[in-house]
């Protein structure tokens, strides 16, 4: 007998555990198809409602003032249990120029990035790690006893002129700028070191995903990070430069494919500066006389509850001209805890697929566009499935988003 108590206990147990993760799914499914956050225009404001339809919740006829032209709209589950409160942004979305042009992208940190320490060898032979411990990668190196640190070369120079054996750096870490002492040593030929691995620029090859009215343009869709500390890079400027494709590494199952192209890192080959860097995108302000020279199309901008499942497009350029590809949108998420994941883009389009396997890496930014509105951009290609990938929504590209 208490051996089919036990058993029944079990049953039971198992089957409130089902019902609470089946709970909990529910929720996130439900959570997942509801944005927090939407953008309207003044004609659509009276349908939020119908925009928000989803099965099983249903919200409130009062309305709760957040600010000017905002407001809050409640909900329930089955109208009982408070699921959310969405916010309704009454806003208008200026039209924008769209691209998909092909760009090389050259940016400065602001100090130097600290990737490692490493051990010195010494003149006696043994090796030393001076640094290990005290300094960690992902530090921005800003100063030097009294120097400011803008690059490279002017820590080496430092280095050069080091006559004590004890200094002081400046460190910028998160949001705190700390001093740290390291006791620099003598390599093997006589020469100072701090044992620190560091780099000041990165560069690479990217799309341009559109130029607003005002000549502020958008790109990638995604920020740059470090490749070895994995951090978003802090930069002090930077440039955007015309790039010219030469070649495409076609994406397979497990290996991403990518455009390697030419940068010529001249003035008369700038198109903009590069201000912002963001997990969002890379920003910055066009030159007005090279905005002729791109691929440009007028364009309104789509809000991402109108975005539907099914046939899109994207503008990607593989061979020196932008061209527009099918595609097909087969997921979208409201509210994705990473905002460059915010629907799943599949590339159907057979030319393209032959020029390259699907998306590669250099088509980050590549527009999306449906029923002839610029709904977002592609940031990422699977690494298991070349042909799709994830897109971000276009108001949160642009700052307007949560």
């Amino acid at each position: 007998m208490n051996r089919k108590r036990k058993y029944r206990y079990l049953l039971l147990t198992f089957l409130a555990l089902d019902l609470m993760l089946m709970g909990w799914l529910g929720y996130r499914l439900l959570d997942r198809k509801i944005p927090d956050q939407i953008l309207v225009d003044h004609e659509n404001s009276k349908e939020v409602t119908k925009l928000l339809k989803c099965p099983f919740v249903s919200f409130d006829d009062a309305i709760t003032v957040f600010g000017k032209d905002s407001y809050i709209l409640h909900s329930e589950i089955l109208g009982v249990i408070p699921f959310k409160d969405v916010k309704v942004k009454n806003t208008t979305l200026d039209d924008v120029y769209v691209s998909g042009d092909a760009v090389g992208i050259y940016m400065q940190t602001k100090g130097v990035l600290i990737i490692d320490t490493g051990e010195i060898r010494l003149e006696n032979g043994e090796t030393e790690d001076p640094a290990r411990n005290i300094v960690k990668p992902g530090d921005y190196i800003v100063a030097f006893d009294q120097d400011e640190i803008r690059c490279k070369q002017d820590l080496m120079d430092d280095l050069a002129e080091l006559s004590e054996k004890s200094v002081t750096i400046k460190v910028r870490r998160g949001e705190k700028t700390i001093p740290l002492t390291v006791d620099p040593v003598k390599d093997e030929n006589g020469k100072y070191k701090l044992g620190i691995w560091v780099r000041d620029d990165t560069q690479g090859i990217g799309t341009l995903t559109y130029v607003d009215q005002d000549g502020r343009y958008g790109a990638l869709g995604h920020g740059i990070s470090d490749v070895d500390t994995g951090e978003l890079l802090n930069i002090a400027d930077g440039d955007l430069y015309n790039a010219q494709i030469l070649g495409i590494r076609k994406g397979e199952r497990g290996n991403p494919g990518e455009l390697s192209g030419l940068i010529r890192y001249e003035d008369k080959n700038i198109l903009g500066n590069i201000s912002e860097n963001s997990k969002n995108g890379i920003f910055g302000t066009m030159k007005a006389e090279q905005i002729e020279a791109l691929t440009l199309k007028k364009i309104p901008v789509g809000y991402k509850q109108d975005m539907k499942t099914g046939p899109a497009s994207i503008l990607c350029c593989t061979d020196g001209e932008v061209k527009e590809y099918e595609a097909e949108i087969t997921r979208i998420d409201m509210n994705h805890e990473d905002s460059n994941k915010s629907f799943v883009i599949q590339v159907t389009d057979r030319e393209l697929l032959g020029k390259t396997g699907g998306i590669v890496q250099g088509m980050s930014g590549s527009p999306v566009l449906q029923n002839g509105k610029l709904f977002g951009a592609v940031t990422h290609v699977f690494v298991q499935d070349s042909t799709g990938g994830y897109g971000i929504f276009i108001e949160n590209m642009m700052g307007n988003g949560k």
